[in-house]
């Protein structure tokens, strides 16, 4: 009889947590919704990452050096963003959507300041863009990580890949000066 009981909370256990497991769903966003939603928005290189267990969770710490500011005051050359997942002592976890980075990498990243004093990406994958350089004619181009990823379009009401890819470092910095300067970030 207790082992029965044993399973039958076991099983109860089981059920409450896989069915309270929340999901990650991203809205899709516009560059001019990104540019709004941002209180910075960078040009940066990733310079390390490391992980750590922090109120109960992984968390993994990118530093970057900042190598443009498009938007905001932050003035530091180098900023640290925090995003959920990773692998410490051991542990493994994975969180659709959260963006990883590679030292040496260059990208664009939307960010918003969390009350730790480090950052976080809006949005995630929405607001990371890749820098890609061309070795023989130095053409910048950058990719944003949705590209390859399902957002929510709440017009359609469907889930869709979709993303900036390939699109010239500048016109999508004409695209964010644009947005900025629409008086719309007010």
């Amino acid at each position: 009889m207790c082992k029965r009981r044993i399973h039958l909370v076991a099983l109860f256990v089981a059920m409450v947590t896989c069915t309270s497991a929340p999901g990650t769903t991203l809205a899709r966003m516009s560059v001019a919704q990104m540019t709004r939603a941002a209180r910075n928005i960078v040009r940066a290189r990733c310079l390390a990452n490391s992980t750590a267990w922090n109120a109960g969770e992984i968390w993994t710490f990118t530093t970057f050096e900042v190598d443009e500011n498009w938007k905001g005051t932050q003035r530091d050359k180098q900023i640290v963003v925090r995003l959920l997942g990773g692998t410490y002592a051991g542990l493994t976890s994975s969180v659709s959507g959260v963006p990883r980075f590679v030292e040496g990498e260059e990208v664009i990243l939307f960010l918003e300041p969390t009350a730790r004093g480090d950052f976080s990406v809006v949005s995630w994958m929405q607001g990371t863009f890749r820098v890609r350089r061309d070795r023989t004619s130095n053409y910048e181009s950058v990719t944003q990580d949705t590209a390859g990823f399902s957002t929510f379009d709440s017009a359609t009401r469907r889930f869709e890949s979709s993303g900036i890819h390939g699109v010239s470092l500048s016109a999508f910095r004409n695209a964010v000066a644009a947005a900025l300067n629409s008086g719309e970030n007010q």
